[in-house]
């Protein structure tokens, strides 16, 4: 052994030349470590975030071990979300209830309970007034909501005119709460835009969007929840979510990895077919870490890492199936070898 190799120089040059390649595929919060009990190599993340399910429908303790830390419940019981205080991992912020126009999605269906629906009839601005805009957001508010989500579905009933939903986004500024919305039908994406809704729940995908609106949601700050993998029964949606994605991506939109987790029969955990598809679109390497990692519209979660165990990847095509690997650990038991 060299002297060098005795001081361990030349291991720390090599764990260092290591290091600087996995941040050059995957940005700088990759790093190389190893578990402090079992000496386990691997690579540490933040923690990952599932920026779309509902819980109501999934054992979501089950998502840890599949390598989810966090999640945003998009639609499901405000009340009970109020009593959800120390429940452990995963960490989940929510939007509340769905608020949407009289008859309008989700209303009715099987899937949706009366307790995950609040119907706003009224643009009101007072506090109070049933039916009212305000009401609405302020009750979602008083449960914990970290933003307020709207229902735009024309094709499965009403929608709310550009008065009430321009009104529910003044609402939600009130309490510094960001507005998602589920878009779906023709116009639904410029309905949302024009209001000024901060997200988009899915990636439009029930008709093609031009260039000029495309830019206008990049240049207004609007982000996309990617949730591409929900579309394998319906090529046309499909195919239109896919060239929607891409062009927002290409004009360098803001995109967020989400799975509608609950819609449909998946795996808990990362989705290794949504990753594939971010990175089909243009999301690969740090901007699909950023993706995953993005705790909008919280803090992220604390006291916890992704960790992804064995080899780091070596090239882009490689991460998806990486990351299908990761699990939740507690941030302690990382040795991290980064410097």
């Amino acid at each position: 052994m060299t002297d060098a190799g005795r001081d361990g120089s030349t291991g720390s040059a090599a764990a260092r030349g290591s290091t600087e390649a996995l941040q050059g595929l995957l940005g700088g919060t990759a790093t190389l470590c190893r578990r402090a009990i079992t000496g386990e190599p691997g690579v540490a993340l933040p923690p990952l975030i599932d920026h779309h399910v509902h819980v109501h429908l999934i054992d979501e303790h089950a998502l840890p071990a599949g390598g989810i830390a966090g999640v945003v419940d998009l639609g499901g019981d405000p009340i009970g979300f109020a009593r959800r205080e120390g429940a452990g991992m995963p960490h989940v912020v929510h939007a509340g209830a769905f608020l949407t126009a009289p008859g309008g999605y989700p209303s009715g269906r099987g899937w949706a309970p009366d307790a995950i629906v609040r119907t706003v009839s009224s643009p009101s601005a007072h506090p109070g007034v049933a039916g009212g805009a305000a009401t609405a957001v302020d009750e979602q508010a008083s449960f914990g909501a970290s933003l307020i989500k709207v229902a735009l579905n024309s094709t499965a009933g009403p929608v709310f005119g550009s008065a009430t939903l321009e009104a529910i986004v003044v609402a939600a500024r009130g309490h510094d709460l960001p507005v998602v919305a589920h878009v779906e039908g023709d116009g639904m994406t410029r309905l949302a835009l024009d209001a000024g809704v901060d997200a988009l729940a899915h990636t439009p995908f029930t008709e093609a969007l031009d260039d000029d609106l495309i830019g206008r949601a990049v240049a207004a700050g609007q982000t996309w929840i990617s949730t591409l993998g929900i579309h394998g029964a319906d090529p046309a949606a499909e195919a239109n979510a896919l060239a929607n994605l891409e062009a927002f991506v290409a004009a360098d939109g803001t995109v967020l990895y989400g799975t509608d987790l609950g819609n449909g029969d998946r795996r808990f955990g990362v989705l290794v077919e949504e990753l594939r598809a971010l990175d089909r679109v243009g999301v690969r390497g740090d901007r699909l870490i950023a993706a995953l990692c993005d705790p909008w519209p919280a803090a992220a979660p604390a006291g916890v890492s992704t960790f992804v165990p064995g080899p780091p990847p070596t090239t882009l095509g490689d991460v998806a199936e990486w990351l299908g690997r990761a699990a939740v650990v507690p941030s302690e038991e990382l040795i991290h070898d980064d410097h």
